[in-house]
Formats: C-alpha cells, structure tokens, sequence
C-alpha cells in the first residue's frame, strides 16, 4: 500500500538530493579556487612598500619642543662678551621670555648688581633690557625689553612634574647660545646655595640634564613644552666648574607673584 506514496515523492526526492550535492560541490571549488579579487598577496605586499617609502615620517618629540620653545630663549650679558668667548665666566646667564610685552624670566644670581643687562636672541638682534624685580630669596629676576623679535613667543609655564619625567635644559652654556640638553627629574624639595650670591635655596628640582656655567636663568622645560623650572646652578664637587650629574632649578610655581599665577 505504501509503493505508489513513494514513487509518486520520488522526483521530489531525487531534487532535493540532486540541490544538496550541487552546493556541496560550488563549496568545494570555491574553497580550492577562490574567486580573484583586485589585489593578490604580491601586490598587497607592493602596495604597503610603496606607502611607507612615501609616508613623511613624523619628526621626534625632542626636536619639536626645540623648535618650539628655542625662539623664547635669550642670553643675557651684564657685560661686553668677546665673540666666541667659551670660558666659565661671570656676566653670561640665560633667560626665557614669558609674556609679549617683553617680559624675561632670569635667575637673580645672572643679574644681580646691575639694574640694566644686555638681551641677546635667537635671531641674532640684541637689546637693552632694565631689570624691574628681583627675588632673591628664591633666585629669581624679571628683565623688561621694548619689544621683542618676530617670532618670538612667550612660552608656556606649567608645572606638577616627578621624579622621571624627561626634561629638557635650554641656555647658553659657557656662552653657546642655542644649547638644549636632556634628562630626567631626579628628585624634588631639594636644598641648594647658590654660589655667587650665598642666598640658600629650598624646594628644588634635581635634574641630570647637563648644564653649565651660562645656563643659570635658562628654562627647564617638560615633554609637554611647558617651563617647569628655571636653572639655577650646579654642584661642583672639589670646586670644579662643570657638570657632574646634578643640576638645580627653581621650580616655576615659585615664580607666582613674580610673574602672572599658573593656571
């Protein structure tokens, strides 16, 4: 009785069999030989080289920051400096501009007993700037120019670094104008007498980015470009005059009342 039931199905049958064989072969070749595509393995691999022969690659940060805070940096005399003068000599400081109006940052011990310095910047030109305040308490002075060069910027203050974060010197090293250094913050709340002025200083930062004689004033500068701290001296072990790994800056929360509150 059940025959003729399954003869009348099987064409349905013979279908449905017939469809479930022809995907499992379209699937099987599809795996063995994949359709093309635009691109095969070689020109992928092409391409790529092409792109990164091409690409600019982006400046490191170190030269950035140089570029950006360098124009701000000005070297300082309270007296006439021969041409290439290279000795460790009083009268040689550095300092960094912090507002349009001409304003400089210095450490007091580069300006102090004179009322008038002469500024030198990055562009070559030089001024007369007057010395309008003075800390030295906490070895910090304020010089006013008339105007300042094209190009010149103030830089950005800004504080809050530990010990470890990269720091960068900028100043005029035994009269190198243009000089940066790098190095890290080797330690906070550090004591320091400054040298050609007796006055003890408290509250500072320790940094082992090489500086010497000329960079007192200079900036003491974070990877975020801002000014930290201002230089005001070294140690010298057996009364030498060059670096041996550890400098001292002012840190420029200490500068508040002397220049415009951070923040």
């Amino acid at each position: 009785m059940l025959r003729p039931r399954l003869v009348a199905f099987r064409p349905y049958i013979l279908f449905v069999v017939g469809a479930l064989v022809a995907l499992a072969l379209m699937f099987g070749y599809l795996r063995l030989e994949p359709p093309k595509g635009k691109y095969n393995d070689g020109d992928i691999k092409k391409l790529v080289a092409e792109r990164m022969a091409s690409a600019t690659p982006s400046p490191p940060v170190a030269p950035q920051l140089y570029a950006q805070i360098q124009p701000s940096v000005v070297l300082i005399t309270t007296r006439e400096v021969p041409p290439g003068k290279t000795e460790a000599a009083t009268g040689i400081g550095s300092g960094v501009v912090i507002d349009a109006a001409g304003l400089i940052l210095t450490a007091y011990h580069v300006v102090a007993g004179t009322d008038t310095v002469r500024v030198h910047f990055f562009d070559g030109t030089t001024t007369s700037g007057q010395v309008t305040q003075k800390q030295p308490e906490r070895d910090l002075a304020v010089v006013q120019v008339q105007s300042l060069p094209k190009g010149v910027d103030p830089a950005t203050l800004g504080g809050g670094i530990e010990p470890g974060d990269d720091v960068l010197a900028f100043g005029a090293p035994l009269g190198f104008y243009g000089t940066v250094t790098r190095g890290v913050i080797s330690g906070t709340d550090r004591s320091f007498k400054v040298e050609e002025t007796g006055q003890q200083l408290n509250g500072l930062i320790q940094f082992d980015a090489a500086v010497n004689p000329g960079n007192s004033g200079g900036p003491l500068v974070d990877f975020n470009g801002r000014v930290v701290g201002i230089v005001t001296g070294i140690i010298n072990p057996e009364g030498l005059k060059a670096f041996s790994g550890m400098g001292f800056a002012v840190p420029i929360e200490q500068a508040n009342g002397i220049v415009a509150p951070l923040g």
